[in-house]
């Protein structure tokens, strides 16, 4: 089984923050379009990347902390060049500055986690996080360094940025709280941005519940996306509903509660974060209802940790899958 199927509704999708304006494909190739998808250049990490993917601690949505700042909900589409339809599955990690312009785990801040983690793409593709708006620094302007990680042959790696007069105005709006003032520089005299940042403008929009900002931005990838969601998850309600575990968060046992609409050969498979599979429980063939399945994590010979079950489900109609997150505390 591919990687791309271990996970079709597993991100956590909030609310609409406003109409796609941008889309951009990175790659090491000059800029010029595929289909509708616009390639650009991959941009560079920064000086102050660090490797997420090794440490669930950073799977999460709320990547504040104790960072002071206007609150920003970021939401990122992503979506494969081959057919710029929405991809499924894929981690997005993304990391930035505090307010002062410190990034967390280096210099004085090292050992600090603030403004860093990641997420699995759900089935819209999209990958939502709550943070803080980013300050700036000498030298650079504001902006937000993220990771798309496709594969472990394959992560896109780049930034964005906003509208310059949007950003001043924040920092305007909230002077007590960001006290170097406004940004000096622009997009256009930033080193990065330079270049061309038109694709890697998100919109920025106020959020009037949250008093803060609401951000988005559509970036295209290598890679295929996939087509007819909506019809797939209709289809799949009709065979399979598959519930959150219990307890969860869990220690040592859990139960995971599904019904079938019809009698199903049923499996059930458990994929860590990075992606790998790493158990298989063979149900066999269950009639129609409703059914637990009580999970011991040791008899498994598997660590306590946070785990994506996804339920397999083949029948006379076809195949059919379900996924959720569980964790087990350590």
């Amino acid at each position: 089984m591919k990687r791309k199927d271990f996970l079709k509704r597993i991100g956590l999708a909030g609310a609409g923050l406003g109409l796609p304006v941008s889309e951009i494909l990175l790659n090491k190739a000059g800029a010029k379009e595929v289909n509708s998808c616009v390639l650009i250049p991959t941009e560079t990490s920064g000086p102050f990347p660090l490797d997420l993917s090794e440490n669930t601690y950073y799977f999460r949505q709320d990547v504040r902390e104790d960072r002071a700042g206007s609150q920003l909900n970021l939401k990122l589409k992503i979506k494969g060049t081959a057919n710029c339809e929405p991809m499924p599955n894929v981690r997005v990690n993304i990391w930035h500055c505090d307010k002062d312009g410190n990034y967390s785990g280096y210099g004085t801040q090292t050992g600090q986690t603030y403004l860093r983690g990641y997420q699995i793409t759900n089935a819209n593709g999209e990958a939502d996080f709550v943070t803080v708006f980013p300050g700036w620094y000498p030298g650079r302007v504001c902006h937000i360094h993220f990771q798309v990680y496709v594969s472990s042959a394959y992560a896109a790696i780049s930034q964005l940025t906003f509208d310059h007069d949007a950003v001043n105005a924040v920092y305007a709006a909230n002077a007590a709280l960001y006290t170097n003032g406004p940004d000096p520089k622009t997009p256009a005299t930033d080193n990065i941005f330079s270049d061309g940042y038109e694709y890697q403008l998100a919109t920025l929009t106020p959020n009037a519940l949250t008093g803060g900002y609401d951000a988005y931005l559509e970036v295209t990838v290598q890679g295929s996306g996939t087509v007819g969601l909506g019809h797939i998850e209709k289809e799949t309600a009709k065979h399979l509903q598959l519930g959150q575990n219990f307890p969860n968060p869990f220690t040592g046992a859990t139960t995971i509660p599904f019904s079938l609409g019809a009698a199903s050969n049923v499996k059930l498979e458990l994929w860590n974060l990075a992606g790998k599979k790493a158990a298989v429980l063979d149900k066999g063939l269950l009639p129609a209802g409703n059914h637990n399945i009580y999970l011991n994590l040791a008899s498994l010979g598997l660590p306590q940790n946070t785990y994506a079950y996804q339920l397999v489900v083949e029948n006379n109609a076809g195949i059919f899958k379900d996924c959720r997150l569980m964790t087990a505390l350590k």
